[in-house]
């Protein structure tokens, strides 16, 4: 049930942000102003320095249970390349773990384990490969080589599949990928960046609540269009 828990609260919250970071410590505190921004869902990618340590402090400060004595936050690794670092990642505390690309033996550990795990797609071919390995949630990823209608085009045949875009998804075009279809998005580089170049983590919290703001925007806009069909 802890599988299907975290799953149906990743694709609730929406947004997951992918933090990169020069070392452990600056993620950590990218990943505190995100929450504090309203981003829940906290992927720490493995090219940081000292990423399993980070993924440890922030898996002991927040927790995924609704009714926990800690602040809610779900805490995932990501860039995971191969099954020995997913099992790696998951002792340290990660609650879900992505990859750039799909790679059957990690899958595989993932659902040993019942921990959710999203590989990269750029194929329906990967993405069917994905389903029948046990995948819940595909990423398509890098988002900014396809438009938004892409997802469209992958559910003609595989109309079952749940796709998350990331990379190229920003506050401008977020609900355009909502419209089309994707059950949650994935925020690199344009969350953090201002930060980065100025020094300011504050940045993260305040762009943060930009991309929650655009989604609460994007979803109620998609349940209006819904209802005006059906109706």
């Amino acid at each position: 049930m802890k599988k299907i828990q975290l799953l149906k609260q990743i694709q609730e919250q929406g947004v997951v942000a992918v933090l990169r970071a020069d070392d452990h410590e600056q993620v950590i505190e990218m990943a505190e102003e995100a929450i504090r921004g309203g981003i829940k869902v906290i992927e720490i990618t493995m090219t940081v320095p000292k990423a399993l340590r980070a993924i440890e402090e922030l898996a002991a400060r927040y927790s995924s249970e609704p009714n926990a004595d800690k602040p809610f936050a779900i805490i995932g690794a990501g860039t995971v390349l191969d099954a020995a670092t997913a099992r790696a990642c998951i002792l340290a505390g990660a609650e879900f773990v992505v990859g750039p690309s799909l790679q059957e033996d990690t899958v595989k550990l993932c659902n040993r384990y019942r921990v959710p795990i999203m590989p990269g797609v750029m194929t329906i071919a990967d993405a069917q490969t994905a389903l029948e390995l046990g995948v819940d949630i595909v990423k398509l990823f890098p988002g900014n080589l396809y438009d938004p209608s892409i997802i469209k085009t992958i559910k003609g045949p595989l109309p079952q599949v749940n796709i998350m875009p990331t990379g190229g998804v920003n506050v401008d075009n977020l609900a355009d990928w909502i419209k089309a279809g994707a059950v949650a998005v994935g925020i690199g580089s344009d969350l953090t960046k201002e930060a980065v170049a100025t020094g300011d983590m504050s940045c993260v919290r305040k762009q943060a609540e930009r991309y929650m703001a655009a989604y609460q925007e994007a979803v109620g806009a998609s349940a209006k269009e819904g209802a005006a069909i059906s109706s």
